[in-house]
C-alpha cells in the first residue's frame, strides 16, 4: 500500500472518481441512442467491448492470463454465467434509461451493496452483523413501501441490483481478474450478438450503416464506454483502500439520481422520496459498520458481533 498522498494514490483517486462518475453519467450516452432498440445496442456493446478488450489485452500483454483462465473449467464456466448475468443487467439498464426510468436505475444501484451482502450470506455463508441485517431489512422495507405507495413493484431496480449482485458473486468465485474476465464474458455472447446484428442487417432493421456515421460511431464507442471505466477502476482498486472504493461507489447512483431529477425531469413523488430516504439510511448504517470493522481489523481489535 502506497503512503497517503503518494503520486500513485492521487492518480488512483482521480481514476476511481472518473470511473464511477462515468458510470453514473452513462444514461446521457444511452439517451443519444434512444431511437435504437435496446436489443441492438446490447448486441453492439458486446461486439465492440470484445474488440476493445482484444486491443487492451494485447497492449498489456495479458494473453497468458486469459489462456490460464480458459484452461480452468471452473473459471470458464463461472465467467460464462457472469456474462449472462451482466447481459441481463445491461439490457434492463439501457431499456430503462430510454423508457424514462432513470431514477429507478439509480435506486437499483444504491441497493446493490446491500444485495451483495445478502448474497454473500446466502451462498458464501458469510454471517451478517447486526448493522448489516438492519440495513437489509430497511432496504426491504423501502421496496415494500414503494410497491404499495406507488402501486407497482420496482422491478427495474430489483432486476438491476439482483443481476449485478449475481454478477459480482460469480466473478468473485471465478477468480478471474476484471479485464481478462470481461473479455471471457463478452466472448461467450459475442457469436450470438454478432449473429443478431447480421440478422438485423439482412432484414434491413440495422441502424449501423455508412449512411448514418454519427450513429455508427456512437455504437462503436459502446466498447470504449464499457472498457475505459473498467480500466480506471482496476487501477484505482490496486492503489486505494477498500473503504475509499466503498465510498466512491456511491458516486455512480448519485450522479444518475441527479440526472433523473434535474436533467430528465422524471417525477419524484412522496413514495419515491421515502424509499430513497430509507435506502440512504440503510447505506449510512452499512457504510459506518464497514468503516468500523476495517479500522478494527487494522488495529487488531475486531470483535465481530454476528447473528
Amino acid at each position: 500500500m502506497k503512503a497517503s498522498g503518494s503520486p500513485h494514490e492521487t492518480s488512483a483517486l482521480i481514476a476511481g472518481v472518473a470511473a464511477f462518475v462515468t458510470w453514473g453519467l452513462v444514461p446521457v450516452y444511452w439517451k443519444l441512442l434512444r431511437f435504437v432498440p435496446a436489443t441492438e445496442i446490447l448486441a453492439h456493446r458486446f461486439v465492440w467491448t470484445c474488440v476493445f478488450m482484444v486491443l487492451l489485452l494485447s497492449w498489456q500483454g495479458r494473453w497468458p492470463e486469459v489462456l490460464a483462465n480458459v484452461r480452468s473449467r471452473r473459471t470458464a464456466l463461472y465467467c460464462a454465467g457472469s456474462g449472462f448475468a451482466i447481459a441481463i443487467n445491461w439490457f434492463v439498464f439501457i431499456w430503462a434509461v430510454n423508457a424514462g426510468h432513470v431514477l429507478e436505475t439509480s435506486l437499483g444501484y444504491f441497493m446493490s451493496p446491500l444485495v451483495n451482502v445478502l448474497l454473500g450470506a446466502i451462498f458464501l455463508r458469510e454471517r451478517l452483523t447486526r448493522p448489516q441485517l438492519i440495513s437489509v431489512l430497511l432496504a426491504s422495507g423501502a421496496v415494500g413501501y414503494l410497491t404499495f405507495g406507488f402501486g407497482r413493484l420496482p422491478w427495474v431496480a430489483l432486476t438491476l441490483c439482483s443481476s449485478f449482485g449475481l454478477y459480482g458473486l460469480l466473478r468473485k468465485v471465478s477468480g478471474a481478474a476484471s479485464i481478462p474476465g470481461l473479455f471471457l464474458e463478452t466472448t461467450v455472447l459475442f457469436p450470438l450478438a454478432l449473429g443478431f446484428l447480421f440478422y438485423l442487417g439482412r432484414t434491413h432493421a440495422l441502424h449501423f450503416s455508412v449512411a448514418a456515421p454519427g450513429v455508427s460511431l456512437l455504437l462503436i464507442s459502446t466498447g470504449i464506454v464499457t472498457g475505459a471505466p473498467l480500466l480506471w477502476f482496476a487501477y484505482a482498486a490496486r492503489h486505494l483502500r477498500l473503504t475509499t472504493i466503498g465510498f466512491l461507489q456511491y458516486l455512480s447512483p448519485s450522479c444518475t439520481f441527479f440526472l433523473g431529477v434535474f436533467a430528465f425531469h422524471e417525477p419524484f413523488r412522496r413514495a419515491q422520496m421515502v424509499t430513497f430516504g430509507l435506502i440512504w439510511i440503510a447505506l449510512a448504517i452499512f457504510t459506518a459498520d464497514a468503516v468500523t470493522r476495517w479500522r478494527s481489523i487494522k488495529t487488531g481489535t475486531l470483535r465481530p458481533v454476528e447473528l
